[in-house]
């Protein structure tokens, strides 16, 4: 899970295996599998950044034999 903030300053973590995609739209909008969306503070390029590093710290382990 990664954190982000919305719009109203609250932090809050999101499941990064929901995500269908992000958008940079005057805010940026995140849109879940079950068709919710999400606008958050973080740009795209911040948010594509902490889920490369959450997955790449969950599946570092299940590389190492």
């Amino acid at each position: 899970m990664i954190r982000l903030t919305t719009l109203s300053g609250t932090e809050f973590y999101l499941n990064t295996d929901l995500v269908v995609k992000i958008e940079a739209l005057p805010d940026t909008v995140i849109t879940l599998t079950d068709g919710k969306t999400m606008r958050v503070t973080e740009r795209p390029e911040i948010i594509i950044d902490r889920i490369i590093a959450y997955k790449r710290k969950i599946y570092a382990g299940s590389l190492e034999v």
